[in-house]
Formats: structure tokens, sequence, C-alpha cells
């Protein structure tokens, strides 16, 4: 089974990219707490698609705290020098925003953005 399920806060602002026609994702950088004694944080990148990609672009920035569900995706290639490129990053099916941006009302941030 391929399911994750991560709370942490932006790294960094969203990026919305279009993707062929009608198609659009959004990535960006999740920082992730450990726990114990050494503390830190992971960095994740996420990916989300769609309406969903288009409401995390105009609501969240860095800094947001936000809870992530979805499936691991790994990718591999070959760089411009040969060497072998792997990347691991989040798709997102589901995105809760638990913080709302400075300044805003309530009711003007959704509370969540779901795929249908």
């Amino acid at each position: 089974m391929n399911h994750v399920s991560l709370i942490g806060n932006l790294a960094s602002d969203v990026d919305l990219r279009e993707v062929g026609e009608e198609k659009k994702v959004a990535s960006f950088l999740l920082a992730v707490d450990r726990f114990g004694p050494d503390g830190g944080a992971d960095f994740v990148r996420v990916a989300v698609w769609d309406r969903q990609a288009e409401i995390c672009e105009q609501f969240l920035s860095k800094g947001r705290r936000v809870a992530v569900e979805g499936r691991l995706r790994s990718s591999s290639w070959d760089d411009v020098d040969g060497k072998r490129r792997t990347s691991v990053e989040v798709v997102a099916r589901f995105v809760q925003f638990l913080s709302t941006r400075e300044g805003a009302a309530e009711e003007e941030v959704p509370f969540e953005a779901a795929v249908a």
C-alpha cells in the first residue's frame, strides 16, 4: 500500500504550472518536524493537481501549516553529466489548511482542498 500522511509548514511558496491542455500542477516544499533527541526537519516535495492546485496556489504561502495525504512517486533520470539522479515526491490527494493567511478573514480561507 502506498499511502503518506504528513503535517508540516510550507518551506517555499507554491509554484503553479500548466502541463498540457487544461492540466495544472502546483508544487511546494513541506518542512516536517523530526521527533527524537536530534530534532530537525525533513523537507518533502509535494505535487498537487488541477483545481486543487489552483486553490493551493491562491491560499497557501511559505510558512503556512498544512496536512497532506497522498502517495509517494519516485522518478529517476540521467543528468547532463551522465549521473543517475533520483527524486521522491508526495502526490497529494488531499490538502487540509491548518492555519490562515495573515490578515485574511477566517471565512475567506477554504478549510480543505480535496480531489472530488
